[in-house]
């Protein structure tokens, strides 16, 4: 059985499809995430397990163009933006070797009375990270960078379009000297998740994904007082309130708007013009989208490639349908060719 696969939806093509994970495999992974734990984070120190992920950092700017070919195979991002994120990704390891020292030092703190006191951090065990789609290598490292300089060990499961990428994340680190059970890539059903937040050896569990599936997590972790961490969906405004530059205020915008292929948490999703400013920015903010062409995500020169898939393009098509028959102005674009979509403006959105 699969549910792992890589379409690329550029062209619609099943390019690589992986088997779900047994339940003996599941188990076989868990314990040896509890062993490691229990062996090689107890035995290492702050310093060893810092230059483990110092190499993890350089391996992913020498692989950076595999990892990006993969990145736009996979979700359909613009490459330039796909080798972007790689090097984000090594930086923010980077980081965390760098300042592993300082992050895991003793923190002295003032008490009252005699004696004295300290904040000391150390690992949990085995957490379960459920990762998301739309930055195949960026969530991961933020994740799993800082575990690992603690000691945790990592039960990744990825997005099932992101079986290739995830497999690849996997090798940087085993490549960069973890042993076996410090990071693991799970490809597991969601029941099995919901298995693993509930085993006892596992200690905690972070998603990035919607509020749904930040529901269903948050209550298994709950019924077993697991330690949760949720990153949720969100419909965040750009808000013009006066500028002094208009055309860099509406520049700005269509950036906000187009990143990633529009397809981030924290882009613009929706556009707050004070009345003064709205018609000339909504005019500018218009022709501004309906310049920019959905094209190969693989030139180099793409600014927005496909959505992430046909069914998300579907989706997004019957939401902008029934935004318009609800009243929404449809300023520009709302059509599509497979999973590349116009850029669309839609005015007059009122509450339902």
């Amino acid at each position: 059985m699969t549910d792992y696969a890589v379409i690329n939806p550029a062209t619609g093509e099943t390019l690589a499809s992986f088997d779900t994970f047994t339940d003996e495999q599941i188990e076989e992974a868990v314990a040896a995430a509890d062993e490691a734990h229990r062996e090689w984070s107890r035995s290492t120190t702050v310093a060893d397990r810092a230059a483990l992920l110092r190499r993890a950092a350089e391996l992913h700017r020498e692989r950076r163009e595999e990892l990006a070919d993969i990145f736009v195979r996979e979700m359909g991002k613009p490459r330039e933006a796909a080798l972007g994120e790689v090097d984000f990704a090594a930086d923010i390891a980077e980081y965390y070797a760098d300042q592993a020292e300082d992050i895991m030092a003793d923190q002295p703190i003032k008490i009252l009375g005699d004696g004295s006191a300290i904040i000391r951090r150390s690992s949990l065990g085995p957490l379960v990270g459920i990762m998301p789609w739309n930055f195949p290598a960026y969530q991961i490292v933020r994740f799993a960078a800082p575990n690992l300089i603690v000691g945790n060990t990592i039960l990744l499961k990825p997005a099932p379009q992101c079986p290739e990428s995830s497999s690849a994340i996997e090798a940087i680190y085993h490549d960069a000297g973890f042993p076996k059970g410090a990071y693991q890539n799970i490809l597991a059903t969601n029941e099995q998740i919901a298995d693993m937040i509930a085993d006892p050896r596992v200690q905690g569990v972070s998603l990035t994904g919607s509020e749904r599936a930040g529901a269903a997590v948050a209550e298994v972790a709950g019924r077993n007082l697991k330690k949760v961490a949720l990153e949720l969906g969100g419909s965040d405004p750009f808000i013009v309130l006066s500028t002094d530059d208009l055309d860099a205020t509406v520049q700005a915008g269509v950036d906000a708007r187009l990143d990633n292929n529009g397809q981030a948490c924290n882009g613009a999703k929706r556009f707050i013009i004070v009345d003064e400013l709205y018609d000339a920015f909504a005019e500018k903010f218009t022709a501004a989208m309906a310049a920019v062409e959905a094209t190969d995500p693989m030139l180099d020169d793409t600014v927005l490639g496909p959505v992430s898939s046909e069914a998300a393009a579907e989706n997004l098509q019957k939401q902008i349908d029934q935004a318009v028959e609800q009243g929404a102005t449809l300023l520009t674009g709302g059509t599509r060719k497979g999973a590349f979509f116009a850029p669309t403006v839609l005015a007059d959105v009122t509450p339902r």
